[in-house]
């Protein structure tokens, strides 16, 4: 059993690791192949989509794998359909949105919209193929929607010079690519209840997601707004240069956080096992997380060894003061990460819910009050203290998780 867990986890971070380069390739082509205004309707579009589809599955993919006692089709069934829903209830948010960032309301709107439900789908087929799929339908379901977006856009954007063709290649490209990921869920989808006899025999039968839908969703709601806040707070604080040198160091950091929580939290849930009891102490949560924390500390100080050496342009000399606190930040991210799963197997979901959003609460109010000084401290000691808070936040939820029995 573990050695099949083993590979699994294995199979998922090389593929997440693989989509992780081919989004950052996507990203160097939009830099270098369309204009600064295709790029920045896209971002606004892309984002709004975004925002729409992480409120309307409201962590559906999580409970997902957490509910081993319902077949994967039903369980994909009941998330589609449940998601589908609130998606459609959230549209007025999603027009307010479009109409705010003075977009052409219905095309823009109609892109987000179809964005939105496609990333949706992509979302929940990775879940599914994690509890029904092969290794390299968990691979392929991961690799080939960035790789059909990048592929198209350069394909789009080199024919489109050449016979003079002008369109919205960023957003079909990428809608492209979501539809391929989306695709991986049509078979649940088809199949029809009464067919399935089928029921999942779960080896941990306390593991399951009792969370009501509107503590999903509060909780949901935190982790958007939170990570949506820090970046416009940074810009209308202390400027778009400020602002480039804290997300691209935040982006880079913040792999590997996410690499732990597909590739052993959301694995843990899928075999639908008490991991902790079944795999050798090297292969803890504990040994996980510090390998991951360590990780973390390597690419900070990498950063910080190539703005010594000078190896990048002098002026990306600004992020060294956001190495420590975002090093804390991250790495204390990658331990919770690790234990995720936890709560979902002992029947304590609901406070670990309740426990992110009162963490959320004290991030978001650490990241808004400076902005209400009579005199702002500086971004130096923003970031430091919102790190500290973060990082120290993040360790007591992991001791906690690493608690429950």
């Amino acid at each position: 059993m573990f050695k099949r867990f083993s590979s699994t986890s294995r199979v998922v971070a090389l593929s997440s690791a693989i989509a992780f380069a081919t989004q950052i390739v996507f990203a160097l082509l939009m830099l270098r192949l369309f204009t600064p205004q295709e790029v920045g309707e896209f971002s606004v579009i892309s984002q709004i989509g975004f925002f729409w589809m992480t409120l309307a599955l409201a962590q559906a993919p999580l409970g997902m794998l957490a509910n081993q006692y319902l077949p994967a089709h039903i369980a994909a069934q009941h998330a589609w359909r449940a998601s589908a829903l609130r998606g459609l209830g959230l549209l007025p948010v999603a027009a307010l949105a479009v109409w705010f960032s003075q977009l052409n309301i219905w095309p823009a709107l109609l892109w987000a919209l179809l964005l939105a439900f496609c990333q949706m789908g992509w979302m929940l087929a990775q879940s599914f193929t994690l509890r029904e799929g092969s290794a390299w339908q968990q691979a392929a379901v991961r690799v080939l929607p960035p790789v059909t977006a990048a592929a198209t856009a350069l394909t789009a954007a080199l024919v489109g010079a050449s016979v003079g063709w002008s369109g919205p290649t960023l957003v079909v490209s990428a809608l492209l690519g979501y539809a391929v990921g989306a695709a991986w869920l049509v078979p649940a989808l088809r199949t029809r209840l009464e067919n399935i006899s089928r029921v999942t025999s779960a080896t941990n039968p306390n593991q399951s997601d009792p969370r009501s839908a509107t503590l999903r969703m509060a909780h949901t709601l935190i982790d958007a707004l939170l990570a949506t806040a820090i970046i416009v707070v940074w810009q209308r604080m202390y400027g778009a240069e400020e602002t480039g040198w804290m997300s691209a160091l935040l982006r880079v950091l913040g792999f590997l956080p996410a690499v732990v929580h597909m590739a052993w939290a959301q694995v843990a849930l899928a075999k639908g096992q008490h991991t902790d009891s079944r795999i050798s102490a090297m292969a803890s949560p504990w040994w996980l997380g510090l390998a991951a924390f360590a990780g973390v500390i390597v690419l900070g100080l990498s950063c910080a060894v190539a703005l010594y050496q000078e190896w990048l342009d002098p002026r990306w000399r600004g992020v060294w003061p956001y190495i420590a606190p975002l090093v804390l930040w991250q790495g204390s991210a990658c331990l919770s990460a690790a234990f995720s799963h936890r709560p979902f197997q002992t029947q304590s979901a609901n406070s670990y819910s309740w426990a992110c959003i009162v963490l959320g609460v004290l991030q978001s109010v650490v990241l808004l009050v400076p902005t209400g000084l009579a005199q702002p401290i500086d971004a130096t000691q923003h970031m430091a203290a919102f790190g500290l808070v973060s990082g120290l936040g993040l360790l007591g939820l992991t001791v906690w998780m690493a608690r429950l029995k």
